[in-house]
């Protein structure tokens, strides 16, 4: 068909398809080269069906030498079923979107200067299968439990061993957040039961397990948020009873095994908090809008970025959650994994750590659960100094530690702690794994913690 635009339009066409051409060209990627992870893709957990978990893995920018020697972070995403390409690329990886930018603003990635892989590998899992870019071949293959999401990843973690020889004798730390507290304390607990039975050629080095405001005990962390939201100045009196009667409403039902029910009964209590309170959030009660998270959910919807990561299938859509694998954990939710971290404790180390203005899984919450663990050192750790941590001559947080049990309170910080303060989170969880500053062994008064 022949062009019907006056001649004196063509020239102008001309420049303006030029320049268009030329200012597409010259966009830069949206995952530069620099960001682009160690190795990423899949690991197996069914050969048999195909279902597999997605992987993104950094090595260390500054490792510690031998790098044989040089510790392995696993992160975990919570949920259930929302991706650890959140971890990625808005809390902890090396390049984080831009989530500070102003509408009018491109979306990008920016170096994150509080990476955890600074001196450590890490390694992000989209779990379970169903999750992010996880593949489940069929809904039914979704784990329903937490044994069932412990037999995928141990699958995964020992896939991921075997693609580099050094990567054997690295101790790895299982770490993570939100509903990770009940993935990150299965995990352990499997690995640990595993390898008691294993020879000691194909164990998974174990070292310690790091939860971040999770969710472990449910039934004692859901009678919690009348009492935790009232001396917040959140809510008054009459509400505190009126949520305190839907709180014990949903304890009846957990004591009772009617799972499912329970869960709907915790949801209750929540939105009854939200809605009393009128907060943006209830993962950070200070802010005025929730955590721009959804960036990240924009970031890997494109196609290009999806080929750079080794995405499988390119056409899939990226979700933040999965609803399909909410769903199927349903019944799972109320359900307490207190007794996996009781023996974790006796076998490696543990560390618990919250943000300071989380209301949904918070301080009050996870000290509610932790002080009714039977653990021998309990007594001992109860008794220790909260003790003032320091970098740079501010405030960072509160310590308590005794033997392999600490518990960190991070200030200036919500649920999504590495995004709210990257700085005191990666110096807290280097000190951790090494053992140093608060995390020392030796019990000394006045120690402060290494300053980055």
């Amino acid at each position: 068909m022949e062009s019907t635009s006056p001649n004196y339009l063509k020239p102008l066409c001309f420049i303006f398809f030029f320049f268009l051409q030329s200012t597409t060209a010259s966009s830069p990627p949206l995952l530069p080269k620099e960001a682009l992870p160690t190795k990423s893709g899949y690991l197996p957990v069914n050969p048999t069906t195909g279902s597999a978990i997605f992987y993104t893995f950094y090595e260390a920018q500054n490792p510690i030498s031998p790098l044989s020697q040089t510790p392995l972070l696993i992160w975990l995403q919570g949920g259930p079923g929302c991706s650890s390409m959140i971890g990625n690329f808005f809390e902890l990886g090396p390049w984080r979107v831009n989530f500070n930018k102003q509408p009018s603003e491109p979306l990008a990635l920016e170096p994150n200067s509080g990476s955890w892989n600074r001196i450590f590998g890490l390694l992000f899992l989209d779990n379970p299968i169903g999750t992010g870019f996880s593949i489940a071949s069929t809904p039914q293959e979704i784990p329903r439990d937490q044994f069932g999401v412990s037999k995928h990843l141990f699958a995964a973690i020992t896939n991921f061993v075997g693609l580099d020889h050094m990567f054997k004798s690295r101790p790895i730390y299982i770490t993570g957040e939100s509903y990770a507290g009940k993935y990150i304390p299965a995990i352990g607990y499997y690995i640990l039961k595993r390898n008691a039975e294993l020879s000691k050629s194909r164990r998974v080095n174990l070292a310690g397990v790091a939860i971040g405001d999770g969710l472990t005990d449910p039934v004692i962390q859901v009678a919690t948020h009348a009492v935790n939201a009232y001396f917040s100045g959140l809510i008054n009196e009459r509400q505190k009873h009126e949520l305190e009667e839907l709180q014990l409403e949903a304890v009846k039902l957990t004591e009772a095994g009617n799972w499912s029910e329970a869960t709907n009964g915790r949801s209750r209590v929540l939105q009854r908090l939200q809605n009393m309170t009128g907060l943006a959030t209830l993962y950070d009660y200070t802010k005025n809008v929730p955590y721009k998270s959804s960036l990240v959910e924009d970031l890997l919807r494109h196609e290009e970025v999806k080929k750079a990561l080794g995405v499988s299938n390119v056409s899939i859509v990226f979700e933040e959650c999965s609803d399909l694998v909410g769903e199927v954990l349903h019944e799972d939710v109320m359900k307490s994994v207190k007794y996996m971290v009781e023996f974790l404790v006796r076998k490696s180390k543990v560390l618990l750590y919250q943000g300071q203005f989380d209301l949904r899984d918070g301080v009050v919450s996870t000290e509610a659960w932790m002080k009714t663990m039977k653990w021998e050192g309990m007594e001992k750790f109860l008794l220790a100094d909260r003790k003032v941590w320091k970098l740079s001559g501010e405030t960072a947080g509160y310590v308590q530690k005794w033997g392999s049990m600490s518990h960190v309170v991070v200030s200036g910080a919500g649920h999504l702690l590495p995004a709210d303060q990257p700085l005191r989170a990666q110096a807290m969880i280097e000190d951790w794994v090494l053992d140093e500053g608060f995390f020392a062994n030796v019990q000394e008064e006045n120690l402060t913690s290494i300053c980055y």
